[in-house]
């Protein structure tokens, strides 16, 4: 009977998930055109456009970074230029960047080596990085990506021709989806599926509404919306940076648009557990609002949405192998009948974490590969969410890329 209930509310739980995934997907605004549809941009009128990007400890990233955007369009160094800031890297990254610039020649290519923090201020990941930059960019438009994002042809033509068109004051994206190693396979779709469905598309775009939500691989800012918010001086203290900024955006009465782009860019977050537990641990619950009702929540939710099914499955097979097995099971039949329903639910659920997992594609156009192991990426996403809380809070191993983090004071 136990087992009966756990199935029924996995049942409840996962049909409503799937409804709201669904909803969002199917609401998610898309940016112009494919790319093989545009035509050649006109450069004639085009604004002085920058693209920034933070860097520390990138080394294995920057330089296909830096050239996806260069070869990404045909702007010319009068609109555009690529600023890339080293953040007083450990690593190669500076040399690297600096050994592309003078390979490349491109004048459109320029490299920061970042200054050291201010002694008496505390700022957060990559803020300082980007305060830097905007210090020294000319453009009226401000792009903001990470190093692990790769633009696709055409990206900034497409995604300034949305910002002018829609009126949009912050343009951010949930980029392509890459995995590649098997930890990237069992978290980073469900991972991505969640986002979607606590951030509504229509909600986020809709400025009556408080959701707000940016993903940092991907910030288009005008620049005076930038600025007028304070830019990334204002949050300097803020981990989860991209959220607080979309927060300031609404607040000011400016207009946030969040947009599926898998067409403007991809993005391969973490490539192995120990960066994405690092990864995910450093933001998940600082982006829920330090709430630690919300981390129980989404361990819960992702326990009956995942393992529970498995979990149930496992024990109908195993009792009734053991029945199969009896010599005298027509005595025990009475009670293996009992076990039909479950094992339908069991089978129902299960079937749908397929579908969470098709319906995801259609933003991250991540296959879904390994979709049968979602009790085993649903497992390690419930840790991760009691472990951003606990970390957070204690301070115990909260780092990013070796370097210790603090709530800002």
């Amino acid at each position: 009977m136990i087992l009966l209930t756990l199935l029924i509310f996995s049942l409840i739980v996962s049909t409503a998930y799937t409804k709201n995934l669904r909803r969002s997907v199917e609401n998610a605004p898309r940016t112009g055109k494919s790319p093989a549809q545009q035509s050649a941009p006109s450069t004639a009128q085009f604004p002085k456009f920058s693209v920034i990007v933070p860097a520390y400890n990138e080394a294995e990233n920057i330089r296909d970074c830096a050239i996806a955007i260069l070869e990404s369009t045909r702007l010319s160094v009068d609109n555009l230029e690529v600023l890339i800031v080293d953040d007083r890297s450990t690593d190669d990254t500076l040399a690297i960047a600096q050994t592309l610039q003078q390979q490349l020649n491109d004048p459109r290519l320029k490299i920061l080596a970042g200054q050291p923090r201010p002694a008496n201020e505390y700022w957060a990941g990559k803020n300082w990085a980007c305060a830097q930059a905007v210090e020294v960019a000319t453009g009226d438009f401000l792009l903001f990506i990470d190093a692990d994002v790769r633009l696709k042809p055409q990206a900034i033509e497409t995604a300034l021709e949305t910002v002018e068109t829609e009126k949009i004051d912050l343009l951010t994206c949930m980029p392509a989806l890459v995995c590649e190693c098997f930890a990237e396979w069992l978290v980073q779709p469900l991972m991505f599926n969640h986002l979607a469905v606590c951030f509504d598309f229509t909600a986020v775009n809709d400025p009556t509404v408080d959701s707000a939500f940016a993903a940092g691989p991907f910030m288009l800012f005008r620049r005076s919306a930038y600025e007028k918010i304070g830019g990334h001086e204002a949050v300097a203290g803020e981990i989860v940076e991209d959220v607080e900024l979309s927060r300031r955006i609404k607040r000011a009465g400016l207009k946030l648009g969040l947009y599926a782009g898998s067409n403007l860019a991809f993005v391969r977050m973490y490539r192995s557990w120990i960066a994405l537990w690092e990864g995910w641990t450093k933001n998940l619950y600082l982006g829920a609002n330090r709430s630690w009702g919300m981390m129980v929540y989404m361990a819960a939710i992702m326990l009956f949405l995942y393992p529970i099914p498995w979990i149930g499955l496992f024990i109908i097979l195993k009792d009734l192998i053991s029945f199969f097995h009896l010599p005298s099971s027509i005595f025990h039949l009475p009670s293996s009948i009992f076990h039909l329903p479950s094992f339908l639910l069991a089978i129902i659920v299960i079937w749908q974490q397929y579908n969470l997992r098709d319906l995801g594609a259609q933003i991250s156009d991540c296959s879904t590969k390994y979709w049968w192991l979602g009790g085993l990426g649903g497992t390690l996403i419930a840790a991760i969410a009691i472990g951003s809380a606990i970390k957070t809070e204690t301070g115990w191993g909260w780092t990013w890329r070796g370097r210790p983090l603090q709530i800002k004071s």
